[in-house]
């Protein structure tokens, strides 16, 4: 059965096949927010009355939108540097958040609470078939699409396994990531991505297959003046 990654949902209605021959040049892989947070649980409180709590008991709040408020800078920084850079065609999402248990959702998709509670069921474990049979069967598709100067962008976590062996399995040379994530925190990544999405300035990417993951500490960034609200 051919699935549809842009908008896979229980309540979307406007999907795009993956199996259309057009192929993106680059495409973005976004490591999830944390689901089990404070943060997190102020959304999925069926009492809470907060405004994004309420679209997603509605099923008009995006998958985006919610990791953002459960993760904050990170996600956000991850969000818009993706936003900015990604090489979207109409067949095939620009950028795609990796899921526990749902494989490869699109950051616009529309969720549902019973959906947002059904992709993030399990912990992320390259082991767990819960985690990978998703994620191998989307990840596959999104292959056969790349073509031969195609890229594979991981913006996440490129020190452990849980991201990096599935998708080295799946794209091989094909897999980069910003050379300047190397040595930082999570913190210090997101404000990075939004200064380059506020910029307009793309980072290098470099070959996740031979690349060194560790390094030093880079100096703090410089403090930024100002971040739009709307990244």
């Amino acid at each position: 059965m051919v699935l549809t990654l842009k908008n896979r949902a229980c309540c979307e209605t406007n999907g795009h096949d993956l199996s259309l021959p057009l192929k993106p040049r680059r495409v973005f892989l976004l490591s999830p927010a944390n689901s089990t947070g404070i943060r997190a649980a102020q959304i999925v409180n069926p009492k809470s009355d907060l405004e994004l709590a309420q679209r997603l008991r509605a099923g008009t709040a995006s998958l985006g939108e919610l990791f953002t408020f459960m993760s904050g800078l990170y996600f956000r920084g991850k969000l818009a540097y993706a936003r900015a850079f990604a090489s979207a065609t109409p067949e095939l999402a620009g950028s795609f958040i990796i899921t526990a248990s749902g494989g490869l959702v699109s950051p616009e998709t529309l969720v549902t609470l019973d959906y947002l509670r059904e992709i993030s069921a399990v912990d992320i474990d390259p082991s767990d078939v819960r985690y990978r049979t998703p994620l191998d069967r989307d990840l596959r598709q999104v292959s056969s699409l790349l073509g031969a100067d195609g890229e594979i962008v991981l913006l996440g976590s490129i020190a452990t396994p849980k991201y990096v062996e599935p998708l080295l399995a799946a794209f091989r040379k094909h897999l980069v990531f910003p050379a300047d994530f190397v040595g930082r925190g999570d913190m210090s990544r997101g404000g990075l991505m939004l200064r380059c999405a506020l910029a307009g300035t793309e980072l290098v990417y470099v070959p996740l297959l031979e690349a060194q993951r560790r390094g030093r500490r880079p100096p703090k960034l410089a403090p930024l003046a100002h971040i739009r609200a709307s990244l």
